[in-house]
């Protein structure tokens, strides 16, 4: 779960970084003029999203980075709603591997 996330990330991510309007107005905001924030954050994006990696190879071994990626998954979701929530989309794209990626955390560490 924790790769398809990676996936999803970047699906967006890439983008964000090369036409970052196309995505905003995908996400239903309206296009701004200076478009390098936003593209640098798809930058941060994937480079959060390579920080998830060792955790989806062996979260046992990783367990707290594994922890770290649910409560970043959590902390983008607090992000959307509180602070622009005009990008429910967005918080629910979080909220989405938030949920499951604990509910997998949590199963794993009962075995």
């Amino acid at each position: 779960m924790v790769l398809l996330g990676v996936v999803a990330n970047l699906v967006l991510a890439v983008p964000a970084v090369f036409a970052p309007n196309a995505v905003i107005s995908l996400v239903g905001a309206a296009p701004v003029a200076e478009t390098v924030w936003p593209a640098f954050a798809g930058w941060l994006l994937i480079l959060l999203s390579l920080f998830y990696l060792p955790a989806a190879v062996d979260p046992d071994r990783y367990r707290v980075i594994a922890m770290l990626t649910v409560l970043a998954r959590f902390a983008g979701v607090t992000f959307f709603t509180l602070l622009y929530p005009q990008l429910l989309l967005l918080a629910l794209f979080d909220l989405f591997f938030g949920v499951t990626q604990g509910m997998l955390l949590l199963a794993l560490g009962r075995r």
